[in-house]
């Protein structure tokens, strides 16, 4: 696996915090470039010692992502819409399958890594315009750990999301996307933080 050497970019997203919340924002990196379009990385920003437990969409405040413009998601056959899906095993025989759009938290595959396990969990959303390349939408879902997964706590100071790999991308992905979401986790003293209607906010 080379998508860690393969990182280009690391661009900060800020969104408005709660007071005294743990959360600093959102980030990404870029990890492959290449005729599947670009691959980022979404990732949690958090205060040491806190963690994300879930990513959701509800009534008041829906999840989305859309890409931009005509562009669309990749998605390998192989693959799945979370990371309890994608088999790292397989990529030395599908190697396209490391570049398929996924979510998580904290695990980037099936067997936890960079953790020992991965406990993700999902409910109420629907994901077959999002594996057909599409928009993913909620407003009655989350994909979830609970507070004793290893998963869910930052590491270097961040929890990984999801994997989004735009075809017809432009390399940056403000320019290729467009998202909303909700997070919810605890701070490094066990208290609930949330952090609600997350979006670009241009500089």
């Amino acid at each position: 696996m080379h998508a860690a050497s393969l990182t280009t970019a690391s661009v900060a997203l800020f969104s408005s915090l709660a007071l005294a919340s743990p959360f600093q924002g959102l980030s990404y990196d870029v990890v492959n470039q290449g005729d599947l379009g670009t691959s980022y990385r979404l990732y949690v920003d958090l205060d040491a010692g806190a963690r994300l437990d879930a990513v959701y969409g509800n009534s008041q405040h829906s999840l989305f992502f859309t890409p931009r413009d005509g562009r669309s998601f990749y998605q390998n056959a192989n693959g799945g819409p979370t990371s309890k899906e994608i088999n790292s095993a397989f990529f030395t025989f599908v190697p396209s399958l490391e570049w398929d759009s996924y979510v998580s938290i904290g695990a980037l595959y099936q067997n936890g890594d960079p953790f020992a396990d991965n406990n993700l969990n999902n409910i109420g959303i629907d994901w077959s315009s999002f594996e057909n390349g599409g928009e993913l939408f909620t407003d009655n879902g989350s994909w979830f750990v609970t507070p004793n997964d290893q998963q869910g706590q930052e590491l270097n100071g961040r929890v990984f999301i999801a994997q989004l790999t735009i075809q017809g991308s432009q390399g940056s992905l403000y320019e290729d996307l467009d998202y909303m979401l909700n997070l919810q986790g605890k701070d490094a003293d066990g208290n609930t933080w949330n952090a609600i209607g997350l979006t670009w906010i241009p500089a």
